[in-house]
Protein backbone atom coordinates (compact mmCIF):
# COMPACT_ATOMS: atom_id res chain seq x y z
CA UNK A 1 0.00 0.00 0.00
CA UNK A 2 1.65 3.11 -0.92
CA UNK A 3 2.28 5.48 2.14
CA UNK A 4 0.43 8.53 1.21
CA UNK A 5 -2.94 6.16 1.06
CA UNK A 6 -2.30 4.54 4.02
CA UNK A 7 -1.59 7.90 5.45
CA UNK A 8 -4.98 8.76 4.72
CA UNK A 9 -6.70 5.96 5.80
CA UNK A 10 -5.01 5.87 9.47
CA UNK A 11 -5.43 9.75 9.69
CA UNK A 12 -9.72 9.64 8.88
CA UNK A 13 -11.08 8.46 12.02
CA UNK A 14 -8.27 10.81 14.15
CA UNK A 15 -10.07 13.52 12.02
CA UNK A 16 -13.27 12.70 13.01
CA UNK A 17 -12.61 12.53 16.39
CA UNK A 18 -10.94 16.17 16.26
CA UNK A 19 -13.80 17.45 14.28
CA UNK A 20 -15.89 16.24 16.90
CA UNK A 21 -14.06 17.70 19.62
CA UNK A 22 -13.16 20.65 18.53
CA UNK A 23 -16.22 22.80 18.94
CA UNK A 24 -17.16 21.87 22.67
CA UNK A 25 -13.30 22.76 23.24
CA UNK A 26 -13.78 25.94 21.45
CA UNK A 27 -16.33 27.12 23.10
CA UNK A 28 -15.09 25.73 26.79
CA UNK A 29 -12.29 28.05 25.89
CA UNK A 30 -13.97 31.32 25.05
CA UNK A 31 -15.99 30.75 27.84
CA UNK A 32 -13.14 31.23 29.90
CA UNK A 33 -11.42 33.78 28.34
CA UNK A 34 -14.86 35.86 28.71
CA UNK A 35 -15.24 34.80 32.46
CA UNK A 36 -11.41 36.38 33.10
CA UNK A 37 -12.18 39.53 31.43
CA UNK A 38 -15.16 40.13 33.10
CA UNK A 39 -13.36 39.22 36.40
CA UNK A 40 -10.93 41.75 35.41
CA UNK A 41 -13.12 44.75 34.78
CA UNK A 42 -14.84 46.98 37.35
CA UNK A 43 -17.90 47.27 34.47
CA UNK A 44 -19.68 44.93 33.35
CA UNK A 45 -19.17 42.86 30.34
CA UNK A 46 -22.14 42.27 27.80
CA UNK A 47 -22.78 39.11 27.14
CA UNK A 48 -22.54 39.82 23.74
CA UNK A 49 -18.87 39.88 23.76
CA UNK A 50 -16.83 37.15 21.69
CA UNK A 51 -14.14 36.95 23.56
CA UNK A 52 -11.38 34.25 21.71
CA UNK A 53 -8.19 34.47 24.13
CA UNK A 54 -6.34 36.05 26.89
CA UNK A 55 -7.27 39.57 27.33
CA UNK A 56 -4.51 41.19 29.65
CA UNK A 57 -5.76 44.01 31.91
CA UNK A 58 -3.83 46.30 33.50
CA UNK A 59 -4.10 49.07 36.24
CA UNK A 60 -7.74 49.73 37.27
CA UNK A 61 -9.90 48.03 35.12
CA UNK A 62 -11.99 51.19 33.98
CA UNK A 63 -13.09 49.40 30.51
CA UNK A 64 -16.51 50.22 29.13
CA UNK A 65 -17.63 47.77 26.78
CA UNK A 66 -20.57 47.89 24.08
CA UNK A 67 -22.33 44.97 23.06
CA UNK A 68 -21.29 42.32 20.14
CA UNK A 69 -17.41 43.09 20.55
CA UNK A 70 -14.88 40.60 19.09
CA UNK A 71 -11.71 40.50 21.02
CA UNK A 72 -8.79 38.50 19.75
CA UNK A 73 -6.11 37.06 21.87
CA UNK A 74 -3.20 38.64 23.75
CA UNK A 75 -4.83 42.37 23.84
CA UNK A 76 -3.39 44.38 26.29
CA UNK A 77 -6.24 46.76 28.08
CA UNK A 78 -4.58 49.56 30.58
CA UNK A 79 -6.57 52.20 32.72
CA UNK A 80 -4.74 54.28 35.33
CA UNK A 81 -5.94 57.49 37.54
CA UNK A 82 -9.42 58.15 36.81
CA UNK A 83 -9.14 57.36 33.24
CA UNK A 84 -11.39 55.11 31.03
CA UNK A 85 -11.36 52.82 28.00
CA UNK A 86 -14.58 53.13 26.16
CA UNK A 87 -15.47 50.86 23.62
CA UNK A 88 -18.51 51.20 21.58
CA UNK A 89 -20.92 48.43 19.72
CA UNK A 90 -19.60 46.05 17.35
CA UNK A 91 -16.21 46.97 17.85
CA UNK A 92 -13.47 44.47 16.68
CA UNK A 93 -9.88 44.93 17.98
CA UNK A 94 -7.07 42.35 16.40
CA UNK A 95 -4.83 40.15 17.75
CA UNK A 96 -1.71 42.01 19.92
CA UNK A 97 -3.50 45.64 20.30
CA UNK A 98 -2.50 47.82 22.77
CA UNK A 99 -5.00 50.09 24.47
CA UNK A 100 -3.18 52.50 27.16
CA UNK A 101 -5.61 55.46 28.45
CA UNK A 102 -4.12 57.69 31.46
CA UNK A 103 -6.76 60.51 30.30
CA UNK A 104 -8.99 59.06 27.96
CA UNK A 105 -9.52 56.79 25.07
CA UNK A 106 -12.92 56.22 23.44
CA UNK A 107 -13.51 53.81 20.41
CA UNK A 108 -16.88 54.22 18.36
CA UNK A 109 -19.21 51.72 17.19
CA UNK A 110 -18.16 49.65 14.26
CA UNK A 111 -14.30 50.53 14.95
CA UNK A 112 -12.00 48.26 13.41
CA UNK A 113 -8.52 47.90 15.01
CA UNK A 114 -5.71 45.80 13.03
CA UNK A 115 -3.34 43.57 14.31
CA UNK A 116 -0.41 45.30 16.92
CA UNK A 117 -1.78 48.56 16.96
CA UNK A 118 -0.90 51.12 19.28
CA UNK A 119 -3.43 53.41 20.76
CA UNK A 120 -1.92 55.11 23.89
CA UNK A 121 -3.08 58.62 25.43
CA UNK A 122 0.14 59.34 27.17
CA UNK A 123 4.06 60.33 27.09
CA UNK A 124 6.73 59.89 28.87
CA UNK A 125 7.83 63.65 30.49
CA UNK A 126 11.36 64.63 30.91
CA UNK A 127 12.59 66.81 33.90
CA UNK A 128 15.71 67.71 34.60
CA UNK A 129 18.27 65.62 36.89
CA UNK A 130 15.04 63.51 37.24
CA UNK A 131 15.34 59.89 35.79
CA UNK A 132 12.85 59.48 32.32
CA UNK A 133 11.15 56.36 34.55
CA UNK A 134 10.22 58.45 37.73
CA UNK A 135 9.78 62.01 35.52
CA UNK A 136 5.83 61.05 34.87
CA UNK A 137 3.50 61.15 32.14
CA UNK A 138 1.84 63.70 29.79
CA UNK A 139 -1.49 62.38 28.94
CA UNK A 140 -4.48 63.84 26.49
CA UNK A 141 -7.42 61.77 25.52
CA UNK A 142 -7.88 60.34 22.33
CA UNK A 143 -11.30 59.66 20.49
CA UNK A 144 -11.68 57.45 17.63
CA UNK A 145 -14.96 57.73 15.67
CA UNK A 146 -17.87 55.05 14.16
CA UNK A 147 -16.93 53.00 11.92
CA UNK A 148 -12.97 53.80 11.07
CA UNK A 149 -11.05 51.33 10.15
CA UNK A 150 -6.91 51.10 11.82
CA UNK A 151 -4.38 49.02 9.41
CA UNK A 152 -2.23 46.43 11.21
CA UNK A 153 0.46 48.03 12.90
CA UNK A 154 -0.46 51.74 13.23
CA UNK A 155 0.57 53.65 16.52
CA UNK A 156 -2.30 56.60 17.59
CA UNK A 157 -0.71 58.72 19.47
CA UNK A 158 -2.26 61.23 22.60
CA UNK A 159 -4.22 64.02 21.87
CA UNK A 160 -5.59 62.45 18.67
CA UNK A 161 -9.35 62.44 17.28
CA UNK A 162 -9.75 60.83 14.52
CA UNK A 163 -13.42 61.50 12.43
CA UNK A 164 -16.11 58.96 11.43
CA UNK A 165 -15.13 56.51 8.37
CA UNK A 166 -11.74 57.27 8.44
CA UNK A 167 -8.78 54.81 7.38
CA UNK A 168 -5.94 54.66 8.52
CA UNK A 169 -2.93 52.37 6.88
CA UNK A 170 -0.83 50.14 8.10
CA UNK A 171 1.90 51.23 10.14
CA UNK A 172 0.73 54.60 10.14
CA UNK A 173 2.37 57.15 12.59
CA UNK A 174 -1.09 59.28 13.52
CA UNK A 175 0.40 62.45 15.36
CA UNK A 176 -2.53 64.76 14.29
CA UNK A 177 -6.12 64.48 14.15
CA UNK A 178 -7.70 62.55 10.74
CA UNK A 179 -10.89 64.09 9.59
CA UNK A 180 -14.01 61.79 8.99
CA UNK A 181 -14.04 60.23 6.31
CA UNK A 182 -10.31 61.01 5.20
CA UNK A 183 -7.29 58.10 4.33
CA UNK A 184 -4.24 58.74 5.85
CA UNK A 185 -1.05 56.70 5.65
CA UNK A 186 2.82 56.82 6.16
CA UNK A 187 4.90 58.55 9.23
CA UNK A 188 3.66 60.66 10.12
CA UNK A 189 0.40 60.44 8.67
CA UNK A 190 -0.71 61.77 6.48
CA UNK A 191 -3.92 62.48 3.68
CA UNK A 192 -3.36 60.13 0.94
CA UNK A 193 -5.02 62.37 -2.31
CA UNK A 194 -5.86 60.58 -5.24
CA UNK A 195 -3.23 60.88 -8.18
CA UNK A 196 -5.88 62.46 -10.95
CA UNK A 197 -5.39 59.91 -14.38
CA UNK A 198 -3.83 61.22 -17.64
CA UNK A 199 -6.38 62.47 -19.85
CA UNK A 200 -6.59 59.59 -22.48
CA UNK A 201 -6.93 56.97 -19.23
CA UNK A 202 -9.97 58.50 -18.24
CA UNK A 203 -13.57 56.97 -19.02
Amino acid sequence: MPMPRAKEILAAPLTIAYRVSSAPREYLRRLRSYARLRAALIYPLPSTAVVLGRVHVFGTGRVRCGEGLLLYPDLHLETQYDAEIELGNHVVISRGVHLVAFAGLRIGDGTMIGEYTSIRDANHARLASTPMRDSGNIARPIVIGNEVWIGRGAAILAGVHIGDGATVGANAVVTRDVPPGTTVAGVPARPIVPRSLPAHDRS
